[in-house]
């Protein structure tokens, strides 16, 4: 039988359950080639949100470039209506692939863990591939931002086994 901690007032799991059901979400797909009909990640955000029971305040398709990312994404930080921005693709090596370094500069705090975790589950499904992604995750003031790749099968898992049952959990945390 594990021993409890005496310093520990609740538990992970009484904080899930403490924590809001409904969070107010961005999601962004950045690409230079993909529309909202085309956007098979985006919409896999989407759809995933929305059947957990949380909003989706808004949604873009942005070109991997820096001038249209920060502008959008400084925005949506700052807006009363978005507790949360999952943003999918960009995240890869390529020269292209400006995502990351775009966004790590506007972090007031890093959630290092959430990338780790999402290479080590990728790497379980895709092998030695899964270093090529540089996802993460983080805060802009209070509000969580989580990169993911631009597939839609690494974003069905990021949303399965990562996001979806820590999302109220990290808003509750990152509002304190």
């Amino acid at each position: 039988m594990p021993m409890s901690n005496p310093f520990q007032s609740h538990s992970a799991e009484q904080h899930r359950q403490d924590s809001p059901t409904k969070v107010r979400c961005a999601v962004i797909t950045v690409s230079d080639t993909r529309s909202l009909k085309t956007d098979s990640s985006g919409q896999a955000i989407v759809d995933s949100l929305e059947e957990a029971g949380h909003e989706v305040t808004e949604r873009a398709i942005v070109p991997d470039d820096p001038t249209r990312i920060d502008p959008l994404v400084q925005r949506l930080a700052q807006s009363s209506e978005v507790e949360a921005i999952l943003l999918t693709g960009g995240t890869g090596i390529a020269a292209r692939d400006q995502t990351p370094d775009t966004l790590a500069k506007m972090l007031t705090k890093e959630l290092p863990g959430y990338g780790e975790l999402l290479r080590m589950l990728s790497y379980q499904e895709i092998g030695p591939a899964a270093m090529l992604s540089r996802a993460f995750g983080g805060l802009i003031g209070e509000t969580v931002l989580l990169t993911m790749p631009g597939s839609t099968a690494a974003v069905r898992l990021a949303m399965e086994k990562l996001i979806l049952p820590e999302l109220g959990h990290m808003v509750s945390l990152a509002k304190r």
